[in-house]
């Protein structure tokens, strides 16, 4: 057993540095995720995950603050009538507010996602019945039946349909929420909507590697997408994330997407960006990469693999908002602050003190 997998049995129930070090660093004293490196701008995307690691961490003020923060300042009021603006910051007469209306599915599933198992977890109904509010709203809001394909989540309201087909983003859909929200809302989308993401997965990365974005034609199936082309490397590097934090009994769907793996482990550096097609790797990846690349080294019992990207997380500490975020995926997972059960509930270490 690696030296990392040994130390998530005694971690379980003990203090998360990384957490609170993201804390400090990036959220305001009223809820408010600051994106430094990018105009000290907020996105839904980090206010939904943060509030993940605020009930992952079992921290029940940070996530109520977080939570305000959000419906106060990107759902005008109300998030169970209104999915929240994906940006917000400093506009162009001085002004702070949000900068685009538009709503990121990603985010609206993580908030979701948080509000449904922090309902569940603390016992608050409110935060079930809000859950299920935002679901409802996404389901009508940012859901389409695709000839073809079936339902699917389009990464927003608008933007993503086209004559042609649809921009669709595989790191948008993690199977671990789609199979809490198909548990509790069987008549949704949501178990649909797993189906086609699976089937999104196993066509568009048939040698390994995901892409950062993938196009939906219902006349010529899956090809790549004309804007973003083939490459796999800011927003991929999540999907492997979220196949590796799947449990056992998703064998099969954790093995889809190998690639980056087998680069890291023939050159010793994660490639920053990959050729989905030709395997063709280039850059070097920023420390946030490895992390998020843990939970698959350690679901192929890898322990050399997983040693080697451990010690690349412990040797460049991350900086970046993005980085620290798939920190906190990636090393708390494989830490044992929280796993996922086979029907996507969360499992924190806080809920059976190690357990693991």
């Amino acid at each position: 057993m690696s030296a990392l997998l040994a130390a998530a049995a005694v971690l379980c129930s003990q203090p998360w540095p990384q957490l609170d070090r993201y804390v400090s660093t990036f959220v305001s004293q009223d809820g408010r995720v600051i994106e430094r490196s990018a105009g000290d701008r907020t996105t839904s995307e980090g206010q939904a995950y943060a509030l993940f690691f605020a009930l992952a961490g079992g921290q029940r003020d940070l996530f109520a603050r977080l939570l305000a923060w959000t419906e106060r300042n990107l759902a005008r009021g109300d998030l169970g009538t209104t999915l929240p603006a994906w940006n917000w910051g400093k506009r162009r007469d001085g002004s702070w507010g949000v900068v685009d209306v538009n709503s990121a599915s990603d985010a609206d599933l993580w908030i979701a996602y948080a509000l449904l198992e922090a309902g569940r977890l603390w016992g608050e109904e409110r935060y079930t019945a809000l859950a299920r509010r935002v679901l409802a709203n996404v389901a009508a809001r940012e859901v389409v039946s695709i000839r073809g394909l079936g339902p699917m989540l389009l990464p927003g309201p608008k933007g993503f349909a086209t004559r042609g087909g649809f921009r669709l983003n595989p790191s948008y859909e993690p199977p671990q929420l789609l199979r809490r929200f198909a548990a509790e809302d069987p008549r949704g989308p949501w178990g649909a909507i797993l189906e086609s993401t699976i089937r999104m997965l196993r066509e568009t990365a048939p040698r390994g590697a995901v892409a950062d974005w993938v196009f939906f034609s219902p006349s010529r199936g899956f090809v790549s997408d004309p804007v973003k082309g083939r490459v796999g490397s800011y927003d991929a590097i999540r999907t492997y994330l979220w196949l590796g934090m799947l449990p056992e009994s998703d064998g099969a769907l954790r093995s889809l997407a190998p690639a980056l793996l087998r680069a890291f482990a023939e050159s010793g550096v994660v490639p920053e960006r990959i050729d989905v097609e030709s395997l063709r790797a280039s850059g070097r990846a920023p420390v946030g990469f490895a992390a998020a690349l843990l939970p698959l080294a350690r679901a192929q019992r890898d322990g050399r693999t997983s040693d080697a990207l451990a010690a690349a997380v412990a040797k460049a500490p991350a900086d970046t908002y993005y980085d620290h975020n798939l920190v906190l995926f990636g090393h708390g997972f494989v830490e044992g602050r929280f796993r996922f059960a086979a029907d996507g509930r969360l499992i924190p270490a806080w809920e059976s003190p190690c357990a693991r």
